[in-house]
Formats: structure tokens, C-alpha cells, sequence
């Protein structure tokens, strides 16, 4: 695969924590290729270098050896500026503690990407509207993240994560706050970007997360032990989670 047709790419990637007899390998010598469109499920225990791996690929954390290349420019070698900048305009980020403001409305917190990357205020505003109306939250655009439920706050970080229209969204255990009717929810949602040619890369503990994926990796000690192809999964699985509620 060539660097045009990546959305994402890792070769020999390392993360380290502490230092001496304490010092642990959290991402070991970890290759990756994530093609444009791919929604890519990553799984493995706690503690395995799940999230960690997710900061690297978006650029939130420097790794201390290997490469990340994000829509084909070198990400781990660029200045905190120019890195901020790429990050601004390629990537999404979904969390699964929401991260909104609290201080801002559901749509201020959409635009907020929008205007850091430097649209006019009515330009982040339509595009705001235009999100929340398709994660179904036109009604509530104006109610703080507070009035909102843990499923509409999800909802309202997926909008912000889309905001200018990012090559690839990061989303980290983000059903991992939400009820069952809010998982639901949030599977929809992933499932019409999937088919709109997003790429998603999700970090979960939920199978029925993963089933929704295209690809699905295990990871265990900070290493992939495994790397499943789930060819026609997404609809089975949202399929499975609806007739369970039915």
C-alpha cells in the first residue's frame, strides 16, 4: 500500500513508560496499515496499550521509536505547531469520558474545532447544524452538555469529531459510558459513517462494537496478536444488538 491510499500507517512503533526495572513497553514494535474507508476495531484487557496506541496514531502522543504516518505526512517528527495543525485538520477524536465544555451549548461545542482551524463563525455554524441534525440532535443544539443524557453528550463529541471533516476519527471506548439504548445509538451512527467511506479506528471492550468493524485486532502486551478480517460483520452485528432489544 502507498502512502495515497493510507489513511494511516505505523512501522516498528514504540511507546515506553518509566525508566529502568520499571520501564514498560505500553506499544511494542507495532506495524500498522489502515487503508481510507477501513473501519478498524481494536480490542485486548485493560492495560494492553490500547489507548495509547490510539494517542500515537492521532498525533497526542510522541512515540520513542518507530513512525506514524498520517494522511501521508510524517507525523511523529513534526513540530508541536505544524503537528497541532494536521491534527486539527485530519483527525477526529471521540472519547469515552465526552470531553465537551460544559460552559458552551451543544452546537458552540461542535463548532469549536471548526473555528480553531480557522472558519468563520457562521461557516463552523452551518456545518455545526448540519451535524447535530444527522446524529439527531437539531432539537437540542442549544441545551448546555449538563441538560443533555450520557447518549446525546456521545452524540454531540461524534458531531464535534467531524467537524472539518477529518480523513480518519478516533474514537476510544466511546459506548463505554452509555446504556444500551445509547450503545444503539452510537452503533447507527458509526455504521452510516462506515458507509459513507469514513475511516474509523475504535478502541473498545465491546464485542458487539467490534462486530460492526470491517477488521478487527486483538491486541495483548502492547503487541497485535491477532488481525481478523470481518467481511459482511456490520450488519450482522447491528442486526444481533437490535433483535436482542426486540
Amino acid at each position: 500500500m502507498n502512502m495515497s491510499e493510507a489513511a494511516l500507517l505505523a512501522h516498528g512503533l514504540v511507546k515506553t513508560h518509566g525508566h529502568g526495572q520499571s520501564r514498560v513497553r505500553a506499544v511494542d514494535e507495532v506495524d500498522l496499515e489502515v487503508p481510507r474507508g477501513q473501519t478498524l476495531a481494536v480490542m485486548g484487557p485493560s492495560g494492553c496499550g490500547k489507548s495509547t496506541l490510539l494517542h500515537l496514531l492521532g498525533g497526542l502522543e510522541r512515540p520513542t521509536g518507530g513512525e506514524v504516518w498520517l494522511a501521508g505526512r510524517r507525523v511523529d517528527t513534526l513540530s508541536e505547531r505544524a503537528l497541532a495543525r494536521l491534527r486539527r485538520r485530519a483527525v477526529g477524536f471521540v472519547f469515552q469520558a465526552f470531553h465537551l465544555v460544559e460552559e458552551l451549548s451543544a452546537a458552540e461545542n461542535v463548532e469549536l474545532p471548526a473555528l480553531l482551524a480557522g472558519r468563520s463563525r457562521s461557516q463552523a455554524r452551518r456545518r455545526a447544524n448540519l451535524l447535530l441534525d444527522q446524529v439527531g440532535l437539531a432539537g437540542r443544539a442549544r441545551h448546555l452538555p449538563s441538560q443533555l443524557s450520557g447518549g446525546q453528550r456521545q452524540r454531540v463529541a461524534v458531531a464535534r469529531a467531524l467537524a472539518n471533516d477529518p480523513l480518519v476519527v478516533l474514537a476510544d471506548e466511546p459506548t463505554g459510558n452509555l446504556d444500551t439504548a445509547a450503545t444503539l445509538d452510537m452503533l447507527r451512527i458509526f455504521q452510516e459513517l462506515r458507509s459513507s467511506g469514513q475511516t474509523l479506528v475504535i478502541v473498545t471492550h465491546d464485542e458487539r462494537v467490534a462486530a460492526t468493524a470491517d477488521r478487527l485486532v486483538s491486541m495483548r502486551d502492547g503487541m497485535f496478536v491477532d488481525d481478523t478480517r470481518l467481511t459482511g460483520a456490520p450488519s450482522r452485528g447491528l442486526g444481533g444488538l437490535i433483535g436482542l432489544e426486540g
